[in-house]
């Protein structure tokens, strides 16, 4: 038996290791199918830091507490115990075997036996969570291949049964020593067991260790996308290999539109060839970066991204897991096709290829040029490798949760993005809604397309003048800051109410400030997070004009996506702005006692319950919490209560990555949903709001307070800007100094 049981390991342990070592070679080879990125190893001292907090701290996975603890203890086991399957291989030779200089250390011992009992436990948790997850309707794991993901869970499981009860059969080997170097593990077994059958149990027991280990690597060596397996060894290089060296999620600015490795401008624009502008974007899963298809492949199919995803908590076809698992399976059937192409080219030297076209297309085949463009990602029902449905893609509100969520720093937003331009600037294939956008861009500077002669209208009304640059100051040297009123706070009525509020405020506190009137024009979010970056880089490089002559350093607006289009994405070409939040503004003036909140006098109803509701822009995307929080809970008599989802876990109001200008046909509305949680959490209390800091926000939960009211419910609600509240509070403080 012994004999038949280290002739089984051996030979498992051959095949698994050729499959596995195929695998890796083809997974890699699959990778290098990808495009150039844009910048993938600056500053790696900081990188590698970020790998060994990220990957040691589970900083990522512990978002979810209880699963990521469980899942430490397992990711721990995993490595520390591979010692335990090098024991295993001298065992099958002779069962006395231990490691050199630490197999007999105490400690060494200690730790090998807390932590298999630990990660069965913890195994055994994480198992209950699926099977429990598995049966609640869409959750995250709907979609996700449960036989993968248990039957990696069954061999951790099997593993850590094979350790505890090798080192109880080691205890009663002569010799062995006595109880102390095998603390958790001498009573599993009956005492008085033979040498021989000691001896033979360990040799067949560390085969069935070895079996084990070794048909998992032949699994996951005939499954590539086994993401479930294959995230043990991916998620190494994709989180050293993240967008931001500092660690930051791939959120905040969007990636430029990356042509050969390098990102367009408006310059680099003239310069492009007819076959260049063809493949702009991704339209074919070759497009993607190397490092999009590394995403892919490291997909943990744990499905916290879909879990978290507003257009899938609302009915909508997108789910970000599924979409990268659809990305990886067509990545992987595709590659070998593509591979085989370029190797045939390869080994064909110019003159012959070129013959051999002129032949093919003289009988009427494409060009290869045209073979290039063709077998597009997604052209809804065409094309033989139609893989995504464009209601999948046009679903995105880009509000990053996806992103925020992933444990192995995927970057869904970014791939989003690159395929909604191929649809735009290549197919021309995108709602219909969008149309009204692009035209009020290009021709007003505003996606409401109206004359930029109302760009000072919000202003009349004010009892003080404010200030225009070019007109009333020269340039912004004489002030302390440029306040960036944005299209929404110049044209939007309820979003006027806020930027009159920052205005007055900050007039009031000191703060001098002056705009940019009729020379302001939208910053490009609307139109980058659609797909069109041809107009994002025309309005991006108008305002770096502008703001350049204007001599602009330090900004404040009152729109979230304004705020992350000057700060971050700017950056990208070449103009850098401080630019802040109108709520940390605010914030920092209350606290320097430039601003003083008071309360309404007794017997008036001025306390409000009040939740506020996190802008996704603001939030996740640049890391705004504190602020906006600090602020509404230093108005005296307003009751501060937080919605279930807040912070990082904040659902998205439905307006971003365009969505605020495209109808919203399918599964219920997301500003409902959102809306309905903070009613519930302001209940019936006599003056209510749900305050927020982004005009976008602003309209959508106000159309979703509407809605209800017309239901009968959330008479009580209003929807308010946090300046607005300040203001509120202020004010009474001026009417009546004793309050």
């Amino acid at each position: 038996m012994r004999t038949v049981a280290l002739v089984l390991a051996l030979m498992i342990t051959i095949v698994g290791v050729a499959l596995f070592a195929r695998a890796v070679a083809r997974i890699v080879g699959v990778v290098k199918v990808g495009k150039p990125t844009l910048g993938r190893s600056d500053n790696p001292g900081q990188r590698w830091r970020n790998l060994l907090v990220e990957s040691f701290g589970h900083t990522r996975m512990l978002q979810l507490s209880g699963v990521g603890a469980a899942h430490w203890v397992v990711f721990i086991g995993f490595m520390f115990l591979f010692l335990t399957l090098v024991t295993a291989y001298g065992q099958l030779f002779n069962p006395a075997f231990a490691l050199p200089l630490i197999g007999h250390f105490f400690l060494f011992e200690w730790v090998t036996e807390a932590l298999a009992w630990v990660m069965i436990v913890s195994i055994l948790s994480l198992m209950a969570i699926r099977f429990l997850g598995v049966g609640i309707g869409k959750g995250r794991f709907f979609g996700s291949r449960t036989w993968q993901a248990v039957y990696v869970e069954l061999t951790i499981l099997a593993i850590g049964v094979c350790i505890l009860f090798l080192r109880a059969l080691e205890f009663q080997l002569p010799g062995a020593g006595d109880r102390f170097h095998f603390p958790l593990t001498w009573f599993l077994l009956p005492g008085g067991l033979s040498a021989g059958t000691v001896e033979t149990a360990i040799v067949v027991l560390a085969a069935v260790k070895i079996i084990v280990s070794m048909a998992w690597f032949c699994v996951i060596g005939l499954n590539l996308t086994m993401g479930v397996a294959w995230h043990r060894f991916t998620a190494w290089p994709n989180i050293w290999f993240k967008r931001e060296s500092s660690g930051r999620t791939a959120l905040g600015a969007a990636q430029p539109l990356n042509v050969g490795g390098t990102a367009l401008t408006m310059e680099s624009l003239e310069d492009l060839d007819e076959d260049a502008v063809e493949r702009l974007g991704v339209g074919r899963v070759e497009d993607f970066t190397w490092k999009g298809l590394l995403d892919f492949t490291s997909c943990t199919e744990c499905g916290r991204c879909q879990s978290q995803c507003p257009a899938w908590a609302t009915d909508k076809p997108l789910s970000p897991k599924l979409l990268m698992m659809g990305l990886r399976e067509h990545a992987y059937a595709k590659a070998p096709w593509l591979q085989a192409a370029e190797s045939a080219r390869a080994s064909l030297s110019a003159g012959v290829r070129a013959e051999a076209e002129r032949a093919l297309v003289g009988a009427g085949a494409p060009t290869a040029a045209e073979q290039a463009h063709g077998n597009p990602i997604q052209v809804g029902e065409d094309g033989p490798l139609a893989v995504i449905d464009p209601d999948v893609l046009w679903a995105c509100t880009t509000c990053g949760a996806c992103v925020q969520q992933c444990p192995v720093d995927i970057e869904h937003v970014d791939h989003i993005l690159d395929m909604r331009r191929y649809e735009v600037l290549v197919a021309s294939e995108f709602p219909e809604e969008l149309n009204s956008l692009f035209k009020g861009l290009e021709s007003k500077g505003n996606p409401w397309n109206l004359n930029k002669k109302g760009r000072m209208d919000w202003a009349k009304d004010l009892p003080f003048e404010v200030p225009v640059v070019g007109s009333d100051v020269e340039d912004l040297t004489s002030v302390d800051y440029l306040f960036w009123v944005g299209c929404a706070g110049a044209f939007e009525d309820r979003a006027k109410k806020t930027t009159q509020a920052v205005a007055e405020l900050m007039h009031t506190a000191g703060v001098t400030f002056a705009v940019l009137g009729k020379n302001e024009t939208c910053t490009g979010d609307s139109a980058r997070r659609s797909g069109n970056e041809f107009v994002y880089l025309q309005l991006a490089e108008e305002n770096k004009e502008t703001l350049t002559e204007a001599k602009a350093q330090k900004v404040v607006t009152t729109c979230p996506h304004c705020m992350n289009t000057l700060r971050n994405e700017y950056r990208q070409l070449g103009l850098e702005l401080d630019v802040v939040h109108h709520t940390q503004l605010l914030n920092r003036l209350v606290r320097d006692g430039r601003l003083t909140p008071a309360a309404a006098p007794a017997g008036e109803a001025g306390g409000r319950t009040i939740t506020y509701h996190d802008p996704c822009y603001l939030g996740r995307h640049n890391q705004v919490y504190a602020p906006p929080r600090e602020l509404l809970g230093g108005i005296p008599g307003a009751t501060v209560s937080e919605m279930p989802r807040h912070g990082a876990t904040s659902f998205c109001c439905g307006a971003g990555g365009a969505r605020m200008w495209m109808e919203e046909r399918i599964g219920t509305r997301i500003n409902a949903n959102r809306t309905q949680e903070a009613l519930t959490v302001l209940g019936q209390a006599p003056r209510a709001a749900v305050a927020t800091g982004c005009p976008f926000c602003r309209v959508m939960l106000s159309d979703g307070v509407t809605a209800e009211q017309a239901d009968g419910k959330g008479e009580n609600v209003e929807v308010l800007d946090v300046a607005q509240l300040l203001l509120e509070s202020v004010r009474r403080g001026q009417t009546d100094p004793a309050s």
